[in-house]
């Protein structure tokens, strides 16, 4: 499958006084996947759709190759596939009828056949979709995006909700389709499901790009740094001064401690438990991950 670069030029919108997209530039390869990442109210929905063509943009075009897709709608039907956040099928269908009935909407549509075995749903084939799991009904809803061999694919959170077991079923799914030619692009609320399929991401909070590249290359430009972790049981504050230390975060269950010197820091630490009588429960070090440079560039946990 050749794809062609989808471009987003100045878009934005606004909604009153709010601007939730504001002046976005994306540039997107063919045939990688491509995160977009930002705490809830960061803009990434309202962005998807506007490239979906689903919402009309105040400003900026979305270009995929040469075609102008916000004044020429019809051809990203043609050209896109689109996974929602939340699916609505009618539910006395059963898999298969749901399929031919998107099918019937394309020209040249991709086989149903096709579509149920590459989803892993062939034994659910005819099963309505009222009695399928979460995982089966989210491929069920990746199959719909597939059905008319899209250029591009739009998935936004996939796996929200997906035990462990099925959310690595998706991403096998994914994957593939990376391998077939596709674009891919994601919203997720999974750190791990981003460091693990996207080629490149971009980190978005207030309508804007903070940053953009792959997850190895956003870490290293912005954390080349360890991190210790302790429990907060510990005692030690965030104002607590340790050589070499970037700075002391607060997280759910552990005092994180990112450093640019991790042998320098972790001396220190020790020296001060010795000073104040404190036990280091929980300590453990590794190195810098998405998570901490997310948390760097906006302040915020992807989930607020």
């Amino acid at each position: 499958m050749s794809g062609k670069a989808l471009r987003l030029e100045g878009l934005t919108k606004r909604y009153g006084a709010v601007t939730a997209v504001d002046q976005l530039n994306l540039n997107i390869p063919p045939g990688i996947i491509f995160g977009l990442l930002g705490p809830n109210g960061a803009g990434k929905t309202t962005t998807l759709e506007m490239t979906e063509g689903l919402r009309r943009p105040d400003e900026g075009r979305v270009w995929l190759g040469e075609v102008d897709l916000i004044r020429h709608p019809a051809e990203a039907k043609r050209r896109f596939g689109v996974q929602l956040q939340t699916s609505a099928f009618f539910e006395l269908l059963t898999v298969k009828e749901t399929l031919e009935l998107f099918q019937s909407l394309y020209s040249h549509p991709l086989r149903v056949g096709d579509l149920v075995g590459r989803m892993d749903l062939e034994e659910k084939r005819n099963a309505r979709v009222d009695g399928l799991s979460g995982g089966q009904r989210q491929r069920l809803a990746l199959a719909v995006a597939l059905v008319n061999d899209p250029e591009v694919v739009f998935l936004d959170e996939p796996s929200a909700g997906l035990d462990p077991q099925a959310r690595r079923n998706l991403w096998e799914v994914i994957v593939g389709l990376k391998a077939e030619g596709r674009t891919v692009v994601l919203t997720t609320h999974y750190m791990d499901e981003a460091e693990m399929l996207a080629d490149r991401l971009a980190i978005m909070d207030h309508g804007r790009v903070l940053d953009e590249g792959a997850p190895r290359e956003l870490i290293e430009r912005h954390l080349p740094a360890a991190v210790i972790e302790v429990d907060r049981s510990t005692g030690i504050g965030t104002d607590t001064n340790l050589p070499a230390l970037v700075r002391i975060e607060e997280r759910e269950e552990v005092m994180a401690l990112v450093t640019q010197h991790l042998e320098d820091t972790l001396t220190g630490l020790v020296a001060w438990a010795s000073q104040h009588g404190r036990q280091l429960t929980g300590l453990k070090t590794r190195s810098a991950t998405l998570e901490d440079v997310f948390l760097e560039l906006t302040g915020r946990s992807l989930r607020e």
